[in-house]
């Protein structure tokens, strides 16, 4: 069978052992739109969902913006104000391997943390709990163009799965913003940017997965909100399981008959026979469950990519824009930032993605001190299959699992594209006021994004350079999907969530019309 190890595979024979329509792989955002939609489709199909990690708080799902654990809520919101993904793990890259999964509090920790080879790509990290990464997030929900579509020739079907996806995840157009002060920003970008895309793709507030309210926090969208059965149980046909790892899934053929599954807490293992298996891990650990199990295509874990993320923050300057204390916008309740704008990439003229958050700055008294404009710029990086994970068959990580090296590094090109990137966040900054690009700017390392794509990539042709079809069909196998951020081909500048959850929604319709297809026509285990 083409990209099948089979030696490594495990063979089964239909036995007593407990079966489920469908077994998903993972219980963060993505896991949940295929749980959703699969639900919509069949109101009676039975769903289980295994996740290696516990809940972060008492229910499982819930974002920690949104969590009543005063303790919780504030060491999320300390991080999450640097607008920098990567700082959810912490201020530094923690290098030292845990001593077991089993001394693991549910969170963030750093693939090195892992015992995974990762210093390629040092700040990737892992979210090591139920939710996944769906409960940490910034909710920030651009949407692709140009190169960074996929839409394999058929870009009405791609606008409807885009329209899907943006459905179940509640996207807001203008959540946080523009407030007076947002508005002079985003003229100043107009200004420069301009007619150099579609108007849609003019500097605009950034789109983000909220449920917008008049006063106070807004909600974040996540796994819970998606599936609600994820957070308050109640769908008789859903079954979610954590603190339980998927560590082999068992072959039969062409197809997959389940998976082995093992408990975390104690070791203890059993099976899970299921008709279709969706694999939502994440970009690592995806492609490991698949090379766990013998199912070792030409691509898989190659063409892992990620974009190079430039940070800088300007203060500014109230006398060059006439603006006096009183005049600035105060924080409202709940939320670190006054502002969430968004730059769109815009092919060769505008190839980088900016993400800009604004904040005021307040005394114990909660008056005005100042006022900070945070710029991040994107810059996407060649997909070349030299980028890659590459798994061990001796050596295991701390999960038991083939260990992971990742290897990838910038190519000329892209460098190139990486110093005009720094050169246009200064110019930008200097708009705003005085700027010091030594103390106020940086390249961040890589990893530090936490949007990698590509390590089972979808492809229009089992050739050797993707993992999956169009659809998230593993090339070879009737019943094995994978969805995801992995399974983008392409080179992303914006925010991956929403161009990831595409992936989720087209894998959910075809194991949705492959369940629903007469059972003459369906090969069971």
């Amino acid at each position: 069978m083409p990209g099948m190890n089979q030696s490594a595979a495990r063979r089964v024979t239909v036995t007593d052992t407990p079966r489920t329509d469908v077994l998903i792989v993972g219980s963060g955002i993505m896991g949940a739109v295929v749980a959703r939609l699969l639900r919509e489709a069949d109101p009676a199909l039975d769903i289980t969902m295994v996740d290696g990690g516990t809940a972060i708080g008492e229910t499982p799902g819930l974002h920690l913006h949104d969590l009543d654990d005063p303790v919780l809520w504030s060491r999320y919101n300390r991080r999450v104000a640097t607008g920098i993904q990567g700082m959810y793990t912490g201020a530094e890259v923690v290098r030292e391997v845990a001593g077991s999964l089993t001394d693991l509090r549910p969170g963030m920790f750093h693939a090195l943390a892992f015992g995974e080879d990762a210093e390629a790509m040092p700040a990737t990290a892992l979210a090591w709990n139920a939710g996944g990464m769906g409960v940490h997030w910034t909710a920030a929900t651009p949407w692709p163009a140009g190169d960074e579509v996929f839409d394999f020739g058929d870009p009405d079907r791609w606008a409807a799965d885009l329209d899907t996806a943006r459905r179940v995840l509640a996207v807001t157009p203008s959540a946080i913003g523009p407030t007076e002060v947002g508005r002079m920003v985003l003229d100043v970008l107009r200004r420069r940017f301009d007619g150099v895309g579609p108007g849609d793709r003019r500097p605009q507030p950034m789109p983000m997965a909220v449920t917008a309210t008049a006063s106070g926090p807004m909600p974040r969208t996540a796994p819970g909100t998606i599936f609600p059965a994820i957070a308050a149980g109640g769908d008789p046909g859903f079954t979610l399981t954590t603190g339980t790892l998927a560590t082999t899934l068992l072959v039969c053929g062409g197809r997959v008959a389940g998976a082995r599954l093992r408990r975390v807490a104690d070791g203890a293992e059993r099976e899970l026979l299921a008709n279709a298996v969706v694999v939502c891990a994440d970009v690592l650990r995806t492609p490991q469950l698949l090379f766990a199990s013998g199912i070792r295509p030409a691509a898989l874990g190659r063409y892992l990519n990620e974009h190079a993320f430039i940070t800088a923050r300007v203060l500014l300057d109230l006398d060059r824009y006439g603006l006096g204390l009183g005049s600035l916008p105060l924080p409202r309740p709940g939320e670190f930032s006054t502002d969430a704008l968004w730059l769109p990439r815009n092919g060769a003229a505008q190839p980088f993605h900016g993400q800009v958050m604004n904040r005021t700055y307040v005394d114990e008294g909660g008056q005005a001190l100042a006022h900070s404009v945070g710029l991040a710029l994107y810059v996407p990086v060649e997909s070349r299959p030299e980028n890659r994970l590459v798994f061990s068959e001796t050596r295991t990580d701390l999960a038991g699992m083939p260990r992971i090296t990742v290897e990838f590094g910038y190519s000329d090109a892209d460098r190139a594209l990486i110093g005009r990137a720094l050169d246009e966040v200064r110019s930008i900054a200097e708009e705003f006021g005085s700027f010091d690009p030594a103390t106020e700017r940086a390249l961040l390392p890589p990893g530090s994004s936490l949007h990698q794509t590509g390590t089972v990539r979808a492809g229009p042709a089992d050739d050797g350079t993707s993992v999956c079809d169009p659809d998230g069909r593993v090339w070879g196998f009737d019943n094995l999907y994978v969805a995801g951020n992995g399974v983008i081909p392409t080179a992303m500048a914006a925010n991956v969530t929403l161009t990831g959850a595409v992936t989720a929604v087209r894998a959910a319709r075809a194991v949705a019309e492959r369940h629903a297809a007469p059972a003459a026509h369906r090969e069971e285990a």
